[in-house]
């Protein structure tokens, strides 16, 4: 009882009580570490000098099915510039084989956080305690590093299930556990100029469609909007699954459009990332809608002004904005290629039960770190170990 006690001790001294944001200062918030919330071209570029970003993301588990159709639409596919495009990948626990998240990363992809259990009702997401945030999100980071064999240093991003946002205490959790940013928070009023991703050093300007929203100064913390979609009825729409009303899904020409037409939103217009958020089953459910996600995928892909990257590279680009003649004639992203074999990553299926392997040793895994969190406060608050 006592290491509970002091585990409680310790998470109430990293929750610590936060300053009110206030309305943002220009002249003190400047890059590349702080960004007010806006709609202005990050450096002060020209739209025609400003790359238009497409991000393509995925949520929930990763696994022998969907990966068919993400080594189908994505791999070996290159942007203009002859740099392979990356998609983001926000990865749950249950039934993802970390097999396969090793080869997503290894093809340059971003792999980022989705929570281990996804649990349900969304209310819980919208409760959770700094504890439980830290649980399902900063252990998942140890978790999916060790299972897939990740660099630890490259898991940035995190998006919260059903897009449920945490107010404050999310970032919070983000902060002290080295994230960077996150893609969780819908802008359904901010579409006709997009918000460009910003900090939380001050308050927001983006609409909380999704509460609570954070209200803290959360110094560092970023936010990558996820823009939301106009539907054919003029409604908005985050996920592109999501929308209730949509064309004809056997019609790869309507849907096609449906695309173009949202995306020409954004390029035409002050160039915020334009994001395609969906999960594999619509787009494998519906080959007319990935038919049209492909023709899209082609045309930007010979677009000399249009680059297909992940979340954190937009992040990335915001902190350090340069026009896209420099942009271009850098030299392409490089990363440590890892292994990952079954005898590690798994998954093991036990002969008597024809149970999944990893995923009873990452619980056991997810018991372990608790138990250290909770020696951890008990040396910290006994005197015996500084951090």
């Amino acid at each position: 009882m006592k290491l509970v006690f002091y585990a409680a001790l310790l998470t109430a001294v990293l929750a610590k009580e936060l300053q009110l944001a206030t309305e943002c200062d220009p002249e003190a918030c400047k890059l590349p570490d702080c960004r007010c919330s806006s709609t202005s071209i990050p450096g002060g570029l020209e739209p025609r000098n400003t790359p238009q970003f497409v991000t393509l993301t995925f949520d929930d588990g990763v696994n022998v099915i969907n990966v068919e159709t993400y080594r189908e639409v994505l791999y070996n596919r290159v942007n203009s510039n002859n740099c392979p495009v990356r998609a983001t990948f926000y990865v749950s626990h249950e039934y993802t084989n970390y097999q396969l998240v090793n080869e997503l990363y290894n093809r340059g992809h971003e792999i980022a956080l989705h929570s281990i259990s996804h649990r349900t009702p969304p209310s819980f997401w919208a409760a959770a305690t700094y504890d439980e945030i830290k649980e399902e999100i900063a252990d998942q980071k140890v978790q999916i590093a060790h299972f897939a064999n990740i660099p630890f240093e490259e898991v940035k991003g995190v998006r919260l299930p059903f897009l449920q946002m945490n107010g404050n205490t999310s970032f919070q959790v983000m902060s002290d556990f080295g994230l960077t940013y996150d893609c969780t928070w819908p802008a359904s009023a901010q579409t006709q100029r997009g918000l460009w991703p910003y900090t939380l050093d001050y308050a927001s300007t983006q609409d909380c469609t999704i509460p609570p929203c954070p209200t803290a100064s959360l110094p560092g913390s970023w936010v990558v909007p996820m823009i939301a979609w106009t539907d054919p009825n003029g409604f908005p729409c985050v996920m592109v699954d999501a929308c209730t009303s949509f064309p004809d899904r056997e019609d790869p020409d309507a849907w096609f459009r449906f695309i173009v037409t949202n995306f020409e939103r954004h390029y035409l217009a002050n160039r915020a990332p334009f994001g395609f958020f969906v999960h594999e089953w619509y787009i494998s459910a519906y080959p007319a809608v990935k038919t049209a996600l492909v023709r899209f995928m082609d045309m930007i892909n010979t677009l000399p002004d249009v680059f297909m990257v992940s979340s954190s590279d937009v992040v990335e680009w915001v902190r350090n904005p340069i026009p896209i003649a420099e942009y271009r004639s850098r030299s392409c992203k490089t990363f440590r290629q890892t292994a990952c074999p079954a005898s590690s990553c798994g998954p093991l299926v036990a002969e008597h039960n024809q149970v999944n392997f990893i995923m009873v040793t990452s619980l056991v895994f997810v018991l372990l770190l608790r138990r250290v969190d909770e020696l951890t406060a008990h040396l910290v608050l006994s005197g015996y170990w500084s951090p």
